[in-house]
């Protein structure tokens, strides 16, 4: 049997909502397995809808960048808030984000990339950059969108300078419409994106293996009805309809007007840009997304020192 500690109760807590008494038996119930026991409160109807709650975990910036056809996202992580604002870590955030442009996704592929300026590759001039600042530094994660024809808009949410900030949005729209309705239309779907936190674009790009888990969740919390088996199964059809509604960008209600879905604003913009369009892919970098961040007892520590 797992040792369930204060922490790990608190944690559940914070992922949940849940009583500390619940998420403890929780995690007794799971031998400490924290999304085992998210799953298990919310099957008891414990727990609220116990989405990752996306805190920042790690410091830095992200930064987003476009050509006309073309954009592209990086995150470069460090340890404090302090680095963000210094000129000399924005510029080098700044050119590797240009630079993805060209390379794309792969975080090694761009690294190796020559530095401008420098006579140093991208990883090089970061190694420099970690021993001329004094902290830790990474390169992420990286994304790059592209269309034959129309535009590829950016969005940056909490921007300290221009196209750097905390959340960087890239929308890929297809059209041979008037390039700048386009790029009004992108710039307000980029925004919806970083409200709204979409997971896939269409109901086909949904995970399979968080649908398979929702799915079991709904069906237990359904089952705690007491209705016929058939009538539980309308009852989950119907509770995954809504969580398309949720997770999926084309299934979201569009946040400017609140009742139309993105999916209807896109057919829709057709009239205004003169020509069809098609959304095609999206990103959206939130700075320290999914990253632990470690934290200390400074008190304890130095306890600890003094023996």
């Amino acid at each position: 049997m797992a040792e369930i500690s204060a922490a790990l109760v608190k944690e559940l807590r914070e992922k949940t909502g849940a009583g500390m008494m619940d998420c403890k038996k929780a995690l007794t119930e799971t031998s400490g397995d924290m999304e085992a026991a998210v799953d298990w409160l919310r099957k008891k109807g414990l727990a609220a809808a116990a989405k990752k709650s996306g805190r920042v975990a790690a410091e830095g910036l992200v930064g987003v960048v476009a050509a006309p056809t073309a954009g592209a996202c990086v995150e470069v992580n460090a340890e404090t808030d302090f680095v963000a604002r210094n000129e000399t870590f924005q510029n080098f955030v700044a050119k590797v984000t240009e630079l993805a442009l060209t390379t794309g996704d792969d975080v090694g592929t761009l690294q190796s990339q020559p530095f401008p300026g420098t006579g140093r590759t991208v990883a090089e001039e970061l190694t420099h950059l970690v021993a001329t600042i004094g902290e830790n530094m990474t390169i992420r994660r990286a994304a790059r969108l592209s269309v034959t024809q129309g535009i590829v808009s950016t969005y940056m949410h909490s921007s300290l300078v221009p196209n750097l900030g905390k959340i960087g949005v890239l929308v890929a729209l297809e059209s041979a419409g008037d390039q700048a309705k386009l790029q009004e239309l992108g710039k307000q779907i980029a925004m919806h994106i970083a409200a709204a936190r979409p997971e896939a674009l269409d109901v086909a790009d949904v995970d399979p293996s968080k649908l398979n888990r929702e799915r079991d969740v709904l069906a237990e919390q359904a089952r705690a009805s007491g209705k016929p088996e058939e009538i539980v199964q309308k009852m989950v059809e119907g509770r995954v309809r809504k969580y398309y509604e949720e997770v999926v960008l084309l299934e979201q209600v569009f946040v400017v007007d609140g009742e139309t879905k993105i999916r209807k604003v896109v057919e829709n913009a057709a009239k205004t840009v003169g020509a069809p369009v098609a959304l095609t892919g999206f990103v959206r970098f939130a700075l320290g997304e999914g990253i632990e961040k470690t934290t200390s007892d400074f008190a304890a520590e130095v306890a600890s020192m003094a023996g």
